[in-house]
């Protein structure tokens, strides 16, 4: 037995030791992660909800994957912008869908609107008779279609010249293939502009870029003139793709609802200061609550209560590592559930204490006192348990269902902290006492707080 103890204790102090490594300094990268990832609560930030018009779909279609489309769109147009941990969330309620949207650290919210909402489509234009630019248009199965980037592959890249010079180059899907080949057919030595919305495209000088078609372009071809910040900012754009849903809002108010796309249902910017403020709180409050803790730990439960303390601490900073690495978002209903997991893991080392100090008081040896008390406390404390991660589950699919992220926040913060408590209280603190007992270097009853008449 005391040889499984030391292996165990190794182990042990070898997980504390690189959770401690870790975390300190916090901004330490470790696993690609650098620092906790906050919520916008505590970090700041914009916080979105759009409404998705789902009216032109067909029958065949599920709106249901079209919004998990839409979602991964979202994702991938805000992570190619660099910015940290952002939440995406698609809710539904009575049919209807709408997507809610958090980007930490982005406290402007006309641009976080920009980088969601913006299509990103380029459209080709040739100018009619009169002089003015019209969308160049091809005809297939008897369908006109307007030349695009909707027909872009997503594998828009960005090469050089002979000169160095960016190039944005592109390859066409079929579709594509057949209304650029009938569109640079008919406009071979003529212009042919290209649009991104109502506005042309411009070039790196101010130029709107509006090239000559030397020959018929069929598989793919490339745009030049554009600077590279904004070379690179639109190769990002277009491979991340298109919504396949028009997102914004429906304005109840008028009869017939109408819906105006691109403006958010729901918009909030949460300034930095206030996080900071929030973090700076929880922290004291955690700090003061954990150390009248251990004082009464130490207090009432003597050498076990110090064991307590000792597993509490390695608790603590193995569940850090946990947020850290894994990474779970931290709000301030997170930093509630995990002090609310540090009192559940503080309530199995009192179950067990309390059971183990009835086996000292029934004549049994410290060794076995120890096994009993652990063994017999253990159904309470995985009962107990149980119930806690049946309630974080609810929370967790309600505010799921109900868009409260925060309380998502909670339920995942405490499951996660509550499942390390039991660890915590079964194997660490069971390993130190196992090694205390063993040493003979604590054998007076009196330490563990019974006396024997």
């Amino acid at each position: 037995m005391k040889r499984k103890s030391i292996y165990l204790s190794v182990i042990i102090l070898a997980i504390f030791g690189f959770s401690l490594w870790s975390i300190v300094p916090m901004d330490r990268s470790v696993m690609g992660r650098e620092g906790l990832s906050l919520g916008l609560d505590l970090s700041g930030g914009s916080y979105l909800v759009y409404q998705a018009d789902t009216s032109g779909l067909g029958t065949g279609d599920d709106p249901a994957e079209i919004m998990k489309g839409v979602k991964e769109v979202i994702e991938r147009r805000i992570n190619a912008l660099g910015i940290t941990e952002p939440v995406v969330e698609v809710q539904e309620q009575q049919g209807e869908y709408s997507i809610a949207i958090q980007l930490p650290g982005v406290g402007d919210v006309e641009k976080a609107k920009e980088i969601i909402g913006k299509v990103a489509l380029l459209e080709f234009r040739e100018r009619d008779e009169a002089g003015n630019w019209i969308p160049a248009v091809g005809t297939i199965n008897g369908e006109e279609l307007v030349l695009s980037s909707k027909y872009f592959k997503e594998n828009t890249k960005i090469d050089v010249d002979q000169f160095g010079r960016p190039l944005l180059v592109f390859e066409w899907d079929e579709t594509g293939q057949e209304l650029s080949r009938q569109v640079t057919g008919r406009l071979v030595g003529k212009q042919l502009a290209i649009y991104e919305g109502d506005e042309p495209l411009k070039g790196e000088d101010g130029h709107e870029i509006a090239p000559v078609v030397q020959q018929v372009i069929v598989d793919r071809g490339q745009i030049d003139g554009l600077n590279l910040k904004d070379a690179q900012y639109l190769s990002r754009q277009l491979n991340a793709g298109r919504l396949q849903l028009p997102l914004g809002s429906w304005d109840e108010q008028s009869s017939p609802r109408e819906f105006r796309p691109d403006v958010p249902y729901f918009e909030r910017t949460v300034d930095a200061t206030l996080g900071q403020d929030s973090i700076d709180k929880s922290l004291l409050a955690g700090g003061i609550g954990l150390a009248l803790l251990l004082l009464f730990m130490l207090i009432y439960y003597r050498l076990p209560g110090l064991v307590a303390c000792a597993s509490l601490i390695i608790y603590g900073v193995m569940l850090f590592a946990i947020f850290k690495l894994v990474p779970i978002t931290l709000t301030l209903p997170g930093i509630a559930g995990f002090i609310v997991s540090l009192g559940m893991a503080v309530d199995a080392n009192v179950l067990i204490f309390e059971r183990l100090k009835e086996e000292l008081r029934t004549g049994r040896t410290l060794g076995a006192a120890v096994e009993a008390g652990f063994n017999r406390a253990w159904t309470a404390i995985r009962d107990s348990n149980i119930t806690t991660f049946i309630a974080c589950i609810v929370l967790f699919w309600f505010g799921g269902a109900l868009g409260a992220l925060m309380v998502r926040g909670f339920a995942v913060t405490l499951f996660v902290g509550v499942a390390l408590s039991m660890f915590s209280a079964i194997i660490i603190t069971r390993t130190l006492l196992r090694l205390l007992v063993s040493s003979r270097l604590a054998k007076n009853e009196k330490a563990y707080g019974v006396s024997r008449k």
